[in-house]
């Protein structure tokens, strides 16, 4: 069956919409958090705030599309979600601590922090978690530095950890986009190793998922995207990377122990494992104000992302928030982080601070210790998701900020199986499984054709009497959907089905992915042609270049296509100029048994099919497909010492580019 349309977003259900009610009639009437979200802010950015991109035709940022977020929650938004959405667009400038904190949220996914000088001798100032876009970046110190000073000097910079929206918008914050001298970049041990495995190593496939967990190519409307649960979305700027000057180690990473970068005075924390594998919290003691990077903000934050990336030790972050407590609870008295509002102590809550972060520690351990009691009795991963989906302790499930506004009880359950237990449950009928095409085809033959799953389907849901009706009508279609990805009716039903579990999801991420899933049903051609729109430049020249040579080479195995390099061995040395300070400037590549081996060493002239003198820019270039060996020589930064070129040729020939825009909900 083909050719019919396969639809446009649709109303919210009877059932969507009595299911969103009952969370509207269970939510608590007092939201403390909303006043949090307002206090301290100096300057609102206009309904209308727009960051154009440079040399792009969209915007880097822009708050327009969200002017709907007005009064009570839609039939198409969980009214949870609603509520959070809204507070996200508490936007500004905002003074956290006088004199000492200042925050500019809403200008990306992320918050940028502020820190100066107490006393108010020094103009100088530390910048916190410069956002993902240097468009932004500099938007966000632009508007700092009209009501706190234009004389304000960046002295350091501090990346907490090594996600993109803690470091990409770094060289907005100067004028040529380099770190001048004297200006410290500071960031956890393992930075910069865990920052470009994660956004680079596998960061195609990362960014596209992401694309669905964010929303930001979604309509934002009721029926729409309206917040990515942390923050509003991704911004689509330029991003870059700065590598470390000063590297936080354990050594320094204890209470107690100050480390003075120009009039700010820093106590750090390492926090590895947790909410990302490098990670710092920091403590400002003239002031009694602890930065919590991401580590504790008001919603119960991922065990695993769903845009894909390393589990986290949901046991490790619990102790390390018990630790921040014994560390910094007795000394704070207020508390901010890179994402959402901060936290104060104060006369009628003394102990806000110390509260906060034992039931988030808490919440972390209860999902760790409870996953494991089930796994330990036998219960598989999707079954202990399902047995403690609603069991946690009223005393933490009640808090506001426990709430599942970015990772979900669900998930995170799943995560700590998968940590310790892995992707296999045991069941050897699940240890081989067929891929989705295969098992897809012959389940629906098995069930009587397209045309029949589909009737089944569009019964389930229909007569749907729970989420759970709609789950198993989306598990169906599909199936239907891999079996034959040109059946309009199975397509058009399943983007249905998902948008209605959208509609239900208090996460921003499922709300997201659904919604984004259902999008892909609705206008990706059957032949799966990707769409005509630019793919987003993943590893820019900013990262490249604070790469050192082995992870780059690391990169270019990863783009090897294996099974046919197998057919081909190659030994060549290459000298290279211009590298990152540190780096070797000799090293032998070889192609052997389907890898590539990369090993610093001096070239021997004698050794292997060529040797070559190469730039590093030309390598950078080389690494991201954007010029072939011919090119370079071309443009000077290749020359062939002994040899030809051809070997490299053949190495070149054997590296694949990635199709961005593959598909997710669809073959």
């Amino acid at each position: 069956m083909t050719g019919l349309p396969r639809g446009t977003s649709q109303p919210a259900t009877s059932l969507t919409r009595d299911l969103n009610a009952a969370v509207a009639a269970s939510l608590p009437k007092q939201d403390a958090e909303a006043q949090l979200a307002e206090k301290g802010q100096l300057v609102a950015l206009p309904a209308d705030f727009t960051v154009e991109r440079d040399g792009g035709h969209l915007p880097a940022w822009s708050l327009q599309p969200y002017a709907f977020l007005t009064g009570d929650a839609p039939d198409t938004v969980n009214p949870s979600l609603w509520r959070n959405a809204k507070l996200n667009m508490k936007t500004g400038l905002f003074e956290v601590v006088p004199d000492a904190v200042y925050q500019v949220r809403g200008m990306d996914l992320s918050n940028v922090s502020f820190l100066e000088d107490p006393t108010g001798a020094s103009r100088e100032i530390v910048v916190v978690d410069p956002l993902i876009s240097a468009e932004c970046a500099a938007a966000a110190l632009k508007l700092y530095r009209e009501h706190r000073g234009q004389d304000r000097t960046i002295r350091a910079v501090i990346f907490t950890h090594s996600h993109l929206d803690h470091y990409g918008g770094v060289l907005g914050l100067f004028e040529d986009g380099r770190l001048p001298d004297g200006v410290d970049v500071i960031a956890p041990e393992g930075f910069l190793e865990h920052s470009v495995s994660e956004n680079v190593y596998a960061g195609n496939a990362m960014q596209r998922r992401a694309m669905f967990m964010y929303g930001p190519l979604l309509e934002r409307s009721a029926q729409g995207q309206v917040d990515a649960g942390l923050g509003k979305s991704m911004s689509a700027g330029s991003s870059g990377l700065l590598p470390p000057t000063y590297t936080v180690t354990p050594d320094v990473a204890k209470p107690g122990y100050v480390v003075a970068f120009g009039p700010v005075n820093l106590e750090f924390q390492l926090t590895p494992g947790t909410e990302a594998p490098a990670e710092l919290n920091f403590y400002l003691p003239d002031v009694k104000a602890v930065c919590m990077a991401e580590n504790a903000t008001p919603t119960l934050h991922n065990l695993y992302s769903l845009r894909g990336a390393q589990v986290r030790d949901a046991k490790a972050w619990s102790q390390y928030l018990n630790e921040s407590i014994e560390w910094y609870g007795g000394r704070s008295e207020t508390l901010f982080a890179s994402h959402f509002w901060p936290r104060w102590n104060t006369e009628e809550m003394p102990d806000a601070i110390v509260s906060f972060l034992t039931s988030q520690a808490d919440l972390y351990r209860f999902l760790h210790d409870q996953a494991l009691r089930l796994a330990n009795q036998g219960r598989t991963m999707t079954e202990i998701a399902e047995d403690l989906d609603r069991a946690v302790p009223e005393s933490l499930a009640s808090a506001w900020f426990n709430r599942g506004y970015y990772g979900t009880v669900n998930h995170d359950l799943k995560a700590v199986y998968q940590r310790y237990l892995g992707w296999y449950d045991g069941n050897a009928a699940h240890l081989h499984p067929l891929p989705p095409e295969q098992a897809g085809a012959r389940y629906v033959e098995a069930m009587g054709g397209v045309a029949k799953v589909v009737e089944l389907a569009r019964q389930a849901f229909g007569d749907a009497k729970s989420a759970e009706d709609y789950r198993w009508a989306a598990e169906l279609l599909s199936h239907a959907v891999f079996a034959d990805p040109t059946h309009e009716a199975a397509r058009a039903l399943e983007a249905d089905v998902l948008e209605q579990l959208g509609y239900q999801a208090e996460s921003g991420p499922w709300r997201n992915f659904y919604l984004a899933a259902a999008h892909e049903l609705r206008t990706r051609p059957a032949d799966g042609t990707p769409p005509d729109l630019p793919s987003p430049q993943i590893i820019t020249q900013p990262v490249l270049e604070a790469m050192p040579l082995d992870m780059l080479f690391d990169y270019l195995g990863i783009r090897l296509n294996g099974p046919d390099a197998a057919r081909h061995t190659l030994t060549l040395g290459l000298t290279i100029t211009g590298g990152v300070p540190g780096d070797p400037t000799q090293c032998v590549v070889q192609l052997r048994n389907g890898v590539l081996v990369y090993t610093a060493t001096l070239v021997d002239p004698g050794r292997g099919e060529a040797t070559y003198t190469l730039t590093r820019s030309g390598l950078n270039r080389l690494a991201i497909g954007e010029a072939t060996p011919d090119q370079l020589v071309a443009d000077g930064d290749l020359t062939v010492t002994t040899g030809t070129l051809d070997p490299l040729n053949t190495l070149n020939g054997l590296l694949e580019t990635f199709e961005y825009w593959f598909g997710l909900t669809t073959p």
